[in-house]
């Protein structure tokens, strides 16, 4: 293990808050004396499987913390998942059946092995436990938090001045993720701003369970490629960590120059001196912040998608970005019977369709008005184009392509 004021820098490099500095101090003292290692929780619901940079957050932390040579403990909240996380939430969310539970949970199980050490990683689902309290049990558990104390949440808060109902189930959410600190007696707990309530509840009941309580090591929200929303796939400002290498890439480029740092903090494991030194030379008005942002893409992808892909997209960029040429690994598109409005005139319509640049007749005819299609090169905003008999290469926007070819 490294020494404790090294593993203190680079844990806390991009974090938010801690729940303290100097108990997280105390607890890497012991674990390098004794040869432990700390057990960080994290606790998933398996109601959105799709991991985006945004998740990942924590995930790259936990994986930091690997390679300090701590133990992940990933809890799929397979039971409280049935319930849902409130956190945020203006009204009572749907339950989850047993079946869609379990299968989301199976997707994010292989998708954080993206990102952690499967070898120094424990994947416990909490129905192990909590399926086993019986009703005194929980009784109990209740008794250790008052109503007064749930209220404080701004979820509920909002919703009970706003005269909205709040199922009494959801107020054992945050009691039962914290009995999972319980569970797995944890020594860190990860989780994002959205999260204190939760985290600090598993604070409080270790304690009341004769237990150290956990360090509470919060993440900040990382904003998403409009830089200002947070990262949603819902506001479709999202970099998936399954996307190919191309997007990833592309996809980073795209953010606002003031958040380099933060992804850069938050979104790859570069050591926080390294950081430091990327923020001079990002400050220095001779340095081109593309080229920064090029380093960072570069970096992410290789994280996701390996140092080939990475550098492979990298290529692509420079062709079709800065060189302004058509890349020559593009898809190829046969020309269909349906494709033929007439023996002299193919309809592109269709085609941009077909080869799934666009999702839509509609959408590909928008595409067309708005001047966005270019025929080898030159622009073309026509429905119909005439049959040559030759291949084109048919372009929409910056960076889609398509071959077009007759049998």
């Amino acid at each position: 293990m490294k020494d404790v004021e090294e593993q203190f820098k680079i844990i806390m490099k991009g974090v938010s808050q801690v729940v303290s500095e100097k108990n997280l101090k105390r607890k890497l003292e012991k674990s390098v004396s004794s040869g432990i290692p700390l057990r960080i929780k994290l606790g998933l619901d398996p109601s959105a499987p799709d991991i985006h940079l945004g998740h990942a957050v924590v995930l790259r932390k936990i994986k930091q913390m690997q390679d300090l040579g701590h133990q992940a403990v990933i809890i799929i909240g397979d039971f409280t998942g049935k319930i849902g996380d409130p956190s945020g939430k203006s009204k009572t969310r749907r339950q989850l059946t047993t079946e869609q539970v379990i299968e989301n949970a199976r997707t994010y199980e292989k998708q954080v092995f993206k990102i952690l050490d499967r070898d120094k990683t424990e994947v416990r689902f909490n129905s192990e436990w909590l399926s086993k309290l019986n009703f005194e049990d929980v009784l109990k558990l209740a008794g250790k938090v008052t109503v007064a104390r749930i209220l404080e949440r701004d979820d509920f808060e909002k919703r009970y001045k706003n005269n909205k109902p709040i199922g009494l189930h959801e107020f054992f959410y945050p009691l039962m993720q914290a009995y999972d600190s319980v569970a797995v007696k944890a020594d860190i707990e990860m989780g994002g701003t959205d999260q204190t309530f939760n985290v600090l509840m598993g604070r409080t009941l270790q304690g009341d369970y004769s237990q150290e309580s956990q360090i509470a090591l919060f993440m900040p929200l990382l904003e998403g490629t409009d830089g200002v929303e947070k990262m949603s796939k819902s506001l479709g400002n999202y970099i998936g960590i399954c996307e190919d290498a191309i997007s990833i890439y592309q996809k980073i480029m795209t953010i606002p120059d003031n958040l380099i740092i933060k992804y850069f903090e938050l979104a790859t494991d570069i050591h926080p001196d390294e950081v430091e030194a990327i923020k001079l030379k990002l400050n220095n008005t001779e340095t081109n912040p593309r080229d920064i942002k090029m380093q960072l893409a570069k970096e992410i992808t290789t994280l996701y998608c390996g140092v080939s892909e990475a550098e492979s997209a990298e290529e692509h960029f420079k062709t079709v970005f800065q060189k302004n040429l058509i890349p020559n690994d593009i898809d190829e598109f046969i020309l269909s019977q349906d494709c033929f409005a007439s023996n002299d005139e193919v309809n592109l319509v269709k085609i941009i369709t077909g080869s799934g640049i666009a999702a839509s007749n509609s959408e590909a005819k928008r595409l067309i008005d708005q001047n966005a299609v270019r025929i080898n090169g030159k622009k073309y905003n026509n429905f119909l184009m005439q049959n040559s008999g030759n291949s084109f290469v048919i372009q929409v926007g910056k960076s889609k392509f398509v071959k077009v070819r007759n049998v």
